[in-house]
């Protein structure tokens, strides 16, 4: 009988990160047992040249110390990291500018001074990595033995990971290879990712293209981009040899009950009645947040008395933004950022909110926008095709060319409380977490023939859209 494997190795490891993949990846494997019926599918992780099945995907930080240890050190290696990465990124800057452009030694001796510096972080970090791994030898995960007609999901962001050659192992002994794929903005946007990122980006991409038996995308929108990228790289006669489908994620924020304090200065924000435009995501330039402060400057000059609110945490290339938000005139008045929301905290600013404003240049899915509409928040997007494929005409969009175009939006919606969008938000309805599971799992098992095709059929007991179609 064969078994799905769905790897979660990275979530495994970083259970302490809660970002877009990863939440991701936690919610599909916390809801396998809902397809448990169907088919047998077993969380897995790689690890030193091995195959190991997970029994508990994160550690009970509640109940034993070297679990709340592990959380503990994940944060402060996380903080340490962005710490050494900033350094680098300053020394950097420094290299165009006189007298390093002009002088070798003083780039050299600026090298070594840097190096020298952040030579205590990186040990730090090494250190705590290897008690991590030292804590990770529970008994979270159990070696497995793979069978010949086993399923590979790989599931999370295996880029960055070191075990291709143990799946090209598996795949020699008859097992095949799924990759989902989340998006290829490090290969479609560049400019929007560091440029190493890039570069392991396509390697890995180059890789998988290659290796996998089959692609599934998280829309309808990507999937459609990963069979030409897979086609420009291998030609038609062996792109269609694999098999191309996409599932829908879920909106539910499953970590809403772990934290449920509510610190001061969001309760306060949120309780003001004040109509507050809310933006959820990571802090940078691929989510265009210069594009919503041009917007409500604009609102504000006009008389529009509205406040924009960004959530989320600071990632890269976003010094010229963080300036410009920090120096602002409206700062704390009607310009506010929260970047260490628990989601709790974010279940309450989607329940205080007005709307979500979501000015995204690319993206391969959305979650945000999908997580405020389950809420009954009305959603305003850029007009991109993977919005029109999530919002549908429950959406208002604006032109990404034109900040006024958003400001209209604004000013119509406050001027009539009338949403401007399509259709009402009351007749909008999405997938769970448990039907984006049992979708992603049919429709793979589709691809495989491993099942009675009657059973196929997307069953949900909420009427939830199904775009991912041929």
């Amino acid at each position: 009988m064969s078994r799905l494997l769905i790897e979660c190795t990275y979530v495994y490891h970083h259970p302490g990160v809660n970002s877009g993949i990863q939440r991701v990846v936690r919610n599909i494997v916390n809801n396998l047992s809902s397809v448990q019926e169907e088919i047998t599918c077993i969380p897995v992780i790689f690890k030193d040249g091995k195959i190991l099945e997970v029994t508990q995907l994160e550690p009970t930080h509640r109940d034993t110390w070297h679990g709340r240890l592990q959380i503990f050190l994940e944060r402060v290696a996380q903080k340490l990291v962005r710490m050494r990465h900033f350094y680098w990124l300053i020394h950097a800057r420094l290299q165009p500018r006189w007298p390093w452009k002009a002088s070798r030694v003083m780039r050299k001796l600026t090298f070594e001074v840097w190096n020298l510096f952040c030579m205590p972080l990186s040990l730090a970090i090494y250190l705590i990595e290897q008690i991590l791994k030292v804590i990770q030898e529970s008994s979270r995960a159990i070696e497995i033995e793979c069978e010949s007609d086993d399923i590979l999901v790989l599931l999370d962001s295996s880029w960055h990971a070191n075990f291709f050659p143990i799946a090209e192992q598996l795949q020699r002994k008859g097992i095949s290879i799924v990759s989902v794929i989340y998006d290829l903005i490090p290969l479609t946007h560049p400019q929007f990712c560091d440029a190493p990122l890039v570069q392991v980006f396509d390697r890995w991409f180059e890789w998988v293209a290659n290796t996998a038996n089959g692609f599934i995308a998280i829309s309808s929108t990507i999937r459609d981009e990963v069979q030409n990228e897979v086609r420009r790289r291998l030609g038609n006669e062996r792109s269609d040899q694999r098999w191309f489908d996409c599932f829908h994620l879920g909106s539910e924020l499953d970590l809403v009950h772990r934290d449920t304090v509510i610190r001061r200065k969001v309760s306060k924000l949120f309780t003001s009645g004040r109509s507050i435009y809310l933006m959820v995501s990571t802090i940078e330039p691929r989510k265009n947040h210069a594009y919503l402060l041009d917007a409500f400057e604009k609102s504000w000059a006009d008389g529009v008395d509205v406040v924009l609110c960004f959530v989320g945490r600071i990632g890269w290339k976003n010094e010229r933004l963080i300036d410009r938000v920090k120096k602002h005139v409206e700062l704390g008045r009607r310009l506010f950022m929260l970047n260490d929301l628990s989601d709790a905290e974010l279940e309450y600013c989607y329940s205080g909110a007005k709307a979500l404003v979501f000015p995204s240049f690319v993206e391969g899915f959305g979650l945000p926008l999908v997580e405020a509409m389950q809420r009954g928040l009305p959603t305003m997007a850029s007009d991109i095709p993977v919005f029109h494929e999530i919002g549908g005409d429950y959406t208002a969009y604006f032109s990404l060319t034109q900040s006024e175009s958003l400001s209209r939006l604004v000013a119509e919606f406050e001027l009539t409380d009338i949403f401007p969008a399509k259709k009402p938000m009351t007749h909008w309805t999405w997938l769970s977490w448990e039907d984006s599971t049992r979708q992603l799992v049919r429709r793979v098992m589709s691809h495989h023939s491993i099942c009675d095709p009657t059973h196929l059929q997307l069953q949900s007991d909420s009427h939830a859209p199904d775009h991912c179609t041929e």
